[in-house]
């Protein structure tokens, strides 16, 4: 039996290795380890708390006005123990996270297989998004197995020169995590109060749309909901206190914009399934609104996830307040454009990507002795 230790630390990292951790559990042939870093600590053990899972390591690293500079030092250094005492054959790690990178390194001082989950987005730009472009490059250069979620992110790495046998096209767990979360009965007093209006579910809190981007997407939103009287914004704000600062300014006053408290990933996706049209700076957001049958408007200027551009699910709004008021009016009037977005397919998954990765797991000690099947084959 192999040793298959998963670190993680934030709200976003821990939906999407939830379900890879229960499945991990579910396989008589793997014995899982859960590490927990805390970077993100409310916020993760909501997600934790949903999905029934205690860590068997938790590092809670988590402080006030924390530097990038600070999360990585304390990762590595409360990793090394850790895996001393553990002994994993394989650690596995997440997507663009600050923890996702000091875990593949510490894993690499420590000599453990690293398998690298959501490998392969690009935007090739060292500064957009930041600091994640450059964590998930240096992370792939440190990874023995990459499980790419999509055709083009493989593409992505062979680029790079990975060696392709390393490269496993598996879906994105996100996929997996809405199949458990979303209930068709689902109930809530904002939704409820709002229900004869159409609901613009926004997510902003991206570190560089802090400042000028942000007050473009704020004010922006502003005038779409003074502009249309049938729309209702609901906007779960971050914790970040800038953030919160520039969303007084905008948005703060009005009877058709409810600003409420991070949602955990149960409500999240329920309040996703629920609404017409989502904006967002978040990468998770636009692999799972597909799903959902949901248009989203990428509150960047750039994006790791081109397949939903191409597919016509996402549309680039950028930051600017006149780009994003645009679309968005246009989503809101034009029900043929409408309905194009939403009912284009998902190209980020089905479903089974955990059970991919477990089995490519498997693939590569030996244990199982025919490569398992790529996603969209």
């Amino acid at each position: 039996m192999k040793k298959i230790m998963t670190i993680f630390g934030t709200r976003p990292e821990a939906i999407k290795m939830a379900p890879l951790v229960l499945a991990l559990k579910n396989d008589p042939e793997l014995e899982p380890i859960v590490v927990v870093t805390a970077q993100h600590r409310e916020m993760l053990d909501q997600v934790l708390d949903i999905f029934g899972i205690t860590p068997d390591y938790d590092l809670n690293i988590m402080q006030q006005g924390q530097t990038l500079s600070e999360v990585t030092g304390r990762v590595i250094a409360g990793l090394e123990s850790i895996i001393k005492e553990a002994g994993p054959d394989m650690i596995l790690v997440h997507g663009d996270t600050t923890t996702t990178f000091a875990g593949s390194l510490a894993a690499f001082y420590n000599e453990v297989d690293i398998g690298h989950v959501e490998a392969g987005l690009r935007t090739n730009n060292k500064y957009s998004p930041f600091p994640e472009e450059m964590n998930r490059q240096m992370t792939g250069v440190l990874a023995d197995l990459h499980f790419a979620p999509t055709e083009t992110s493989k593409e992505n790495l062979l680029r790079e020169n990975k060696k392709e046998d390393g490269i496993s096209v598996t879906g994105n767990t996100a996929i997996d995590a809405l199949k458990t979360t979303v209930n068709a009965g689902y109930k809530s007093e904002i939704i409820e109060k709002h229900k004869d209006n159409k609901v613009i579910l926004l997510t902003a809190h991206r570190r560089e749309n802090i400042g000028m981007p942000m007050e473009n997407i704020f004010s922006a939103v502003r005038e779409i909901v003074e502009d249309f009287e049938d729309v209702t914004v609901v906007y779960p704000i971050h914790k970040n206190p800038k953030v919160r600062e520039i969303a007084d300014k905008y948005l703060s006053d009005h009877e058709r914009i409810e600003i409420i408290e991070p949602l955990d990933v149960f409500d999240f996706h329920n309040f996703a399934a629920k609404s017409h049209i989502i904006l967002t700076d978040s990468g998770g957001v636009q692999e799972e609104a597909p799903s959902l049958q949901k248009p989203v408007l990428v509150l960047r200027d750039t994006t790791e996830r081109p397949e939903g551009v191409e597919a016509g699910t996402l549309k680039l709004a950028g930051i600017q307040k006149e780009n994003i008021y645009g679309l968005t009016s246009e989503l809101l009037t034009d029900d043929v454009l409408y309905r194009k977005m939403a009912e284009a397919a998902n190209p980020y998954g089905d479903g089974k990507a955990s059970l991919r990765i477990c089995e490519n797991i498997k693939y590569y000690y030996g244990i199982r002795g025919d490569k398992p099947e790529s996603f969209g084959v």
